[in-house]
């Protein structure tokens, strides 16, 4: 996963340091003592410094230009003239939170000095910075406020905010691959890629078939024999199920998809993709069929290696997984299948491609006669998700065009799924079955969603705030 850069700056006011000569130094160990919330495995950390004067403020601004920063906190140390923080808020396009983190949890009344006040005055100046952010014609930046004591509390907000940073850095300079079309007639797939690079700032290069296809014709038997290997390794190869769409694996099979696989893969690194929406309907017996029905297994792969890959071409579930993927959660490309009255649960699954990394077990391979809805013939995947939280994120775009988020918490719950070469896990929710999925389905999502594991609304709230996408919450 890229890390996030993260900047942190510490404000104060340089007229109490000329009052109290060892004030600035005691302030100046909140920076430091806010630096170990920050994990150097997760993120960048640049510290902009100690700042108690426009004239410093200005300089520190230029320097966080040049560093490119994905997320700014701003530690308020002390009671600090708004013209301090103004030069972050009018110059610095990037999303910044406010930090008041004050040492003690009550002062001693009765002994308090002016000097013991000061150090405990964070957040004397937010709701006077914050109001000038609107004056100034910015958002409004979210504030963190807390006693020292509260370290459970301020990691758990830290660290939401370095991942939510870090979802948005993932599609930062970065390439999302469209190869084929959409599935012809979901007109909940199409998306405008101009709007997608407004929206999330990646590019989107369309691709051809024809260049998968060279790849394909390209690829060696030695290469061929190292994939089946690893196929083995990573996959139980089921016999036919009670489904009579389903067959015998053959060598013939494996053969053929981990050339596709191979391919697959080169077509992804030539084109140094951070993820791909695919789909490609040809005419009955052309070349192309086949290959594009053989790419489940490499789908599987690539997504289960941090490169999400969204069937029927779904742009907008591709930038779902790879958000999923960044907060965490792995992210499985999922749609509603039947619901279950009797056990309270929905099954949500899809025939790929799939996150092998969040599967509860070896996932396991089923040759499938043929795809329902689509052309073509191969073998599928077939696993449910880990048991335990989920969270479900679609993205869709509504009746103005702007991109907006719909996600759900929910718990996987381990049981029969069929066994028709297609992920599927049970879930439940905090209310009957029916009736989330009557809400769900009102919130106007994509018929795809990002399936993954543990519950991330909170961090979602946050990417919402950073990337100003709307978030609608469904429970």
């Amino acid at each position: 996963m890229k890390k996030p850069k993260i900047a942190l700056v510490s404000l104060g006011h340089y007229i109490y340091f000329q009052q109290f000569s060892d004030l600035k130094a005691e302030l100046m160990q909140k920076g430091e003592a806010f630096k170990t919330y920050l994990d150097p495995a997760r993120c960048d950390v640049v510290d902009a410094g100690y700042i108690d004067c426009v004239e410093d403020a200005f300089q520190a601004v230029q320097n966080l230009k040049k560093e490119d920063v994905d997320l700014l906190f701003i530690l308020l140390s002390t009671y600090l003239p708004s013209a301090v923080c103004a030069p972050f808020a009018r110059y610095l396009d990037i999303p910044q939170v406010l930090v008041g983190i004050q040492p003690l949890e009550h002062l001693d009344y009765a002994r308090t000095t002016t000097y013991r006040q000061l150090v405990n005055d964070d957040i004397c100046a937010m709701p006077e910075i914050a109001g000038v952010y609107e004056r100034l014609g910015r958002s409004v930046p979210p504030c963190i406020v807390a006693s020292s004591s509260q370290r459970a509390y301020l990691q758990k907000q830290v660290d939401e905010w370095v991942s939510a940073a870090a979802a948005m850095a993932g599609f930062k300079y970065e390439t999302f691959g469209y190869l084929g079309h959409t599935y012809e007639g979901m007109y909940d797939m199409h998306t405008d890629p101009t709007a997608f690079t407004a929206a999330f700032g990646a590019h989107v290069k369309m691709l051809e078939m024809c260049e998968l296809a060279r790849l394909s014709e390209e690829v060696s038997d030695a290469e061929i024999c190292a994939q089946i290997e690893e196929i083995k390794n990573i996959f139980q190869i089921c016999d036919p199920s009670h489904d009579p769409l389903t067959d015998f694996v053959q060598d013939d099979d494996l053969v053929y998809s981990a050339r596709q696989t191979v391919a697959l893969k080169k077509l992804v690194e030539q084109n140094t993709l951070t993820a791909l929406a695919y789909y490609y309907k040809s005419e009955p017996q052309n070349p192309y069929e086949q290959l594009a029905a053989n790419l489940i297994i490499g789908n599987t792969l690539l997504t289960s290696s941090g490169i999400p890959l969204a069937g029927e071409a779904d742009l907008k579930t591709a930038a779902a997984m790879l958000i999923m993927k960044n907060l965490g959660g792995g992210g499985s490309f999922a749609e509603i299948h039947p619901f279950d009255v009797c056990d309270d649960v929905v099954l949500i699954g899809h025939d790929g491609p799939h996150n092998i990394t969040i599967a509860e077990g070896r996932p396991r391979l089923r040759k499938l006669k043929k795809y329902h809805g689509k052309s073509g013939s191969g073998i599928g995947v077939e696993f449910s998700l880990k048991a335990g939280p989920v969270t479900l994120l679609s993205i869709n775009v509504d009746r103005f065009g702007k991109f907006r988020m719909i996600a759900a918490e929910g718990e996987s719950i381990a049981g029969d799924i069929p066994q028709t070469g297609n992920t599927n896990t049970r879930v439940t929710f905090h209310c009957p079955v029916c009736d989330f999925l009557a809400r769900w389905c009102e919130a106007g999502p994509t018929h795809h969603l990002a399936l993954g594991v543990g519950h991330h609304m909170g961090t979602l709230r946050k990417f919402a705030r950073i990337s100003g996408i709307e978030l609608i919450e469904v429970k």
